[in-house]
Protein backbone atom coordinates (compact mmCIF):
# COMPACT_ATOMS: atom_id res chain seq x y z
CA UNK A 1 0.00 0.00 0.00
CA UNK A 2 1.20 3.71 -0.76
CA UNK A 3 2.85 4.99 2.37
CA UNK A 4 0.75 8.19 1.93
CA UNK A 5 -2.30 6.15 2.21
CA UNK A 6 -1.36 4.39 5.33
CA UNK A 7 -0.45 7.43 7.24
CA UNK A 8 -4.05 9.08 5.78
CA UNK A 9 -5.81 5.96 7.95
CA UNK A 10 -7.71 7.57 10.87
CA UNK A 11 -10.94 7.00 12.70
CA UNK A 12 -13.46 9.31 13.70
CA UNK A 13 -14.23 8.89 17.55
CA UNK A 14 -17.36 9.62 19.26
CA UNK A 15 -17.77 12.71 21.68
CA UNK A 16 -18.03 10.55 24.59
CA UNK A 17 -15.87 10.99 27.98
CA UNK A 18 -14.55 9.59 30.51
CA UNK A 19 -14.08 11.24 33.95
CA UNK A 20 -13.18 9.75 37.22
CA UNK A 21 -15.70 10.08 38.57
CA UNK A 22 -17.07 7.10 36.05
CA UNK A 23 -14.57 5.07 37.68
CA UNK A 24 -15.18 1.98 40.04
CA UNK A 25 -12.47 2.43 42.84
CA UNK A 26 -10.48 -1.02 41.83
CA UNK A 27 -9.61 -1.53 38.78
CA UNK A 28 -10.72 -4.78 38.05
CA UNK A 29 -14.10 -4.16 38.57
CA UNK A 30 -14.32 -1.65 36.34
CA UNK A 31 -12.21 -3.90 33.96
CA UNK A 32 -15.22 -6.22 34.67
CA UNK A 33 -17.99 -3.43 34.07
CA UNK A 34 -16.17 -2.30 30.50
CA UNK A 35 -15.79 -6.33 29.58
CA UNK A 36 -19.55 -6.74 30.33
CA UNK A 37 -20.34 -3.59 28.08
CA UNK A 38 -18.16 -5.16 25.15
CA UNK A 39 -19.68 -8.72 25.33
CA UNK A 40 -23.33 -6.88 25.54
CA UNK A 41 -22.40 -4.99 22.76
CA UNK A 42 -21.78 -8.34 20.61
CA UNK A 43 -17.52 -7.05 19.87
CA UNK A 44 -15.94 -9.93 18.19
CA UNK A 45 -13.35 -11.84 20.41
CA UNK A 46 -14.26 -9.51 23.09
CA UNK A 47 -11.68 -11.47 25.07
CA UNK A 48 -8.78 -11.54 22.64
CA UNK A 49 -5.76 -9.76 24.33
CA UNK A 50 -2.06 -8.63 22.84
CA UNK A 51 0.74 -10.37 25.55
CA UNK A 52 4.04 -8.50 25.00
CA UNK A 53 6.75 -10.54 27.24
CA UNK A 54 10.34 -9.94 26.71
CA UNK A 55 13.16 -12.41 27.58
CA UNK A 56 16.18 -11.69 29.89
CA UNK A 57 17.91 -10.02 27.41
CA UNK A 58 15.02 -7.64 26.92
CA UNK A 59 13.79 -8.51 23.44
CA UNK A 60 10.59 -8.18 22.95
CA UNK A 61 8.01 -9.95 21.50
CA UNK A 62 4.13 -10.06 21.23
CA UNK A 63 0.57 -12.07 19.84
CA UNK A 64 -2.98 -12.30 20.60
CA UNK A 65 -3.79 -14.77 23.03
CA UNK A 66 -7.35 -15.50 24.60
CA UNK A 67 -7.93 -13.83 28.72
CA UNK A 68 -9.91 -17.12 30.45
CA UNK A 69 -10.26 -15.67 33.78
CA UNK A 70 -10.39 -12.63 35.67
CA UNK A 71 -10.77 -11.92 39.22
CA UNK A 72 -9.87 -9.41 41.94
CA UNK A 73 -5.91 -10.52 41.88
CA UNK A 74 -5.42 -10.63 37.57
CA UNK A 75 -5.77 -11.34 34.55
CA UNK A 76 -5.83 -15.65 33.62
CA UNK A 77 -4.22 -17.29 30.47
CA UNK A 78 -3.53 -20.48 29.26
CA UNK A 79 -0.12 -21.60 26.96
CA UNK A 80 2.27 -24.60 26.16
CA UNK A 81 4.87 -24.22 29.36
CA UNK A 82 7.15 -24.69 26.06
CA UNK A 83 5.87 -21.90 24.13
CA UNK A 84 8.24 -19.16 23.21
CA UNK A 85 5.78 -16.42 25.89
CA UNK A 86 6.40 -19.24 28.61
CA UNK A 87 10.19 -19.21 28.46
CA UNK A 88 10.03 -15.74 28.62
CA UNK A 89 8.28 -15.60 31.29
CA UNK A 90 10.03 -17.69 33.01
CA UNK A 91 13.27 -15.45 32.54
CA UNK A 92 11.43 -11.88 32.92
CA UNK A 93 8.08 -12.63 34.68
CA UNK A 94 6.19 -9.29 33.92
CA UNK A 95 3.81 -8.92 30.78
CA UNK A 96 1.71 -6.10 29.36
CA UNK A 97 -1.76 -6.83 28.52
CA UNK A 98 -3.78 -4.82 25.54
CA UNK A 99 -7.03 -5.14 24.74
CA UNK A 100 -8.05 -3.42 21.56
CA UNK A 101 -12.05 -2.75 21.52
CA UNK A 102 -11.38 0.09 19.05
CA UNK A 103 -14.70 -0.39 16.79
CA UNK A 104 -16.18 1.56 19.89
CA UNK A 105 -13.65 4.01 20.77
CA UNK A 106 -12.05 2.05 23.69
CA UNK A 107 -9.35 0.16 24.50
CA UNK A 108 -7.75 -1.56 27.71
CA UNK A 109 -3.78 -1.42 28.55
CA UNK A 110 -2.24 -3.47 31.69
CA UNK A 111 1.17 -4.39 33.03
CA UNK A 112 1.90 -6.22 36.06
CA UNK A 113 3.52 -9.06 37.21
CA UNK A 114 3.10 -12.92 36.24
CA UNK A 115 3.13 -16.52 37.80
CA UNK A 116 1.51 -19.75 37.19
CA UNK A 117 -1.77 -20.73 38.79
CA UNK A 118 -2.08 -23.91 40.82
CA UNK A 119 -2.28 -27.53 38.46
CA UNK A 120 -5.84 -27.52 40.10
CA UNK A 121 -7.22 -24.33 38.36
CA UNK A 122 -4.98 -25.85 34.76
CA UNK A 123 -6.80 -29.05 35.27
CA UNK A 124 -10.45 -27.57 35.93
CA UNK A 125 -10.36 -25.21 32.57
CA UNK A 126 -8.67 -27.64 30.37
CA UNK A 127 -11.49 -30.47 31.55
CA UNK A 128 -14.02 -27.69 30.42
CA UNK A 129 -12.12 -27.57 26.53
CA UNK A 130 -13.77 -29.23 23.92
CA UNK A 131 -12.07 -32.47 23.18
CA UNK A 132 -10.63 -31.07 19.40
CA UNK A 133 -8.76 -28.42 21.70
CA UNK A 134 -7.73 -30.91 24.19
CA UNK A 135 -6.28 -33.08 21.88
CA UNK A 136 -4.68 -29.96 19.86
CA UNK A 137 -2.85 -29.15 23.12
CA UNK A 138 -1.43 -32.73 23.47
CA UNK A 139 -0.57 -33.46 19.63
CA UNK A 140 1.77 -29.73 19.95
CA UNK A 141 4.06 -30.69 22.96
CA UNK A 142 7.02 -28.45 21.31
CA UNK A 143 5.18 -25.29 20.73
CA UNK A 144 6.71 -22.47 18.79
CA UNK A 145 9.69 -24.26 17.34
CA UNK A 146 10.07 -25.06 13.69
CA UNK A 147 8.50 -28.08 12.20
CA UNK A 148 8.40 -29.19 8.20
CA UNK A 149 4.97 -29.21 7.10
CA UNK A 150 1.30 -28.43 8.27
CA UNK A 151 1.41 -32.60 7.69
CA UNK A 152 3.32 -33.15 10.67
CA UNK A 153 0.76 -31.21 12.90
CA UNK A 154 -1.89 -33.09 11.35
CA UNK A 155 -0.38 -36.79 11.64
CA UNK A 156 0.77 -35.79 15.51
CA UNK A 157 -3.16 -34.90 15.80
CA UNK A 158 -4.35 -38.15 14.12
CA UNK A 159 -1.68 -40.14 16.58
CA UNK A 160 -2.98 -38.28 19.75
CA UNK A 161 -6.82 -38.75 18.87
CA UNK A 162 -6.14 -43.01 18.17
CA UNK A 163 -4.11 -42.79 21.77
CA UNK A 164 -6.91 -41.15 23.74
CA UNK A 165 -9.86 -42.65 21.72
CA UNK A 166 -12.88 -44.08 24.51
CA UNK A 167 -10.94 -41.56 27.33
CA UNK A 168 -12.69 -38.59 28.91
CA UNK A 169 -11.71 -36.51 29.82
CA UNK A 170 -8.30 -36.52 28.55
CA UNK A 171 -5.57 -35.54 31.31
CA UNK A 172 -3.97 -32.24 31.36
CA UNK A 173 -0.70 -32.24 29.45
CA UNK A 174 2.32 -31.96 32.22
CA UNK A 175 3.29 -29.44 29.49
CA UNK A 176 0.68 -27.13 29.84
CA UNK A 177 -1.09 -24.47 31.99
CA UNK A 178 -2.11 -21.19 32.83
CA UNK A 179 -0.64 -17.78 33.92
CA UNK A 180 -1.85 -14.89 35.94
CA UNK A 181 -1.14 -11.31 35.10
CA UNK A 182 -1.42 -9.38 38.62
CA UNK A 183 -1.38 -5.95 37.67
CA UNK A 184 0.52 -2.99 38.50
CA UNK A 185 -1.33 -0.35 36.39
CA UNK A 186 -4.23 -0.66 34.36
CA UNK A 187 -4.97 2.03 32.16
CA UNK A 188 -8.78 2.71 30.57
CA UNK A 189 -8.53 4.33 27.31
CA UNK A 190 -11.63 6.15 25.70
CA UNK A 191 -11.49 8.16 22.42
CA UNK A 192 -12.16 11.45 21.74
CA UNK A 193 -12.63 14.04 19.22
CA UNK A 194 -9.22 15.68 18.11
CA UNK A 195 -7.26 13.09 18.89
CA UNK A 196 -7.66 14.79 22.89
CA UNK A 197 -8.76 10.67 24.28
CA UNK A 198 -9.42 10.51 27.69
CA UNK A 199 -6.84 8.10 29.28
CA UNK A 200 -6.98 6.95 32.82
CA UNK A 201 -4.81 5.07 34.79
CA UNK A 202 -4.66 2.97 38.28
CA UNK A 203 -1.18 2.57 39.25
CA UNK A 204 -0.05 0.77 42.34
CA UNK A 205 1.38 2.77 44.95
CA UNK A 206 5.36 2.39 44.75
CA UNK A 207 4.43 -0.86 42.36
CA UNK A 208 3.71 -2.54 45.19
CA UNK A 209 1.72 -5.45 44.55
CA UNK A 210 -0.63 -5.02 47.39
CA UNK A 211 -0.48 -1.12 47.67
CA UNK A 212 -3.30 0.97 47.64
CA UNK A 213 -4.49 2.13 43.92
CA UNK A 214 -3.86 5.92 42.80
CA UNK A 215 -5.72 7.15 39.68
CA UNK A 216 -4.03 9.23 37.39
CA UNK A 217 -4.95 11.15 33.99
CA UNK A 218 -2.89 11.15 31.37
CA UNK A 219 -2.04 13.36 28.83
CA UNK A 220 -3.19 12.04 25.45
Amino acid sequence: MDPDRVAALRAHYADIGLDEADLAAEPMVQFENWLAEVVELGVPEPNAMVLGTADADGQPSSRHVLLKGVGPKGFVFFTNYGSRKARELAGNPRASLCFPWFCIGRQVVVTGHVSRITAERSEAYFTSRPRESQLGAWASPHQSEVVLSREELDTAYAEVAARFAGVDPLPTPPFWGGFEVTPITVEFWQGRLARLHDRLRYRRQDDDPSGPWVIERLSS
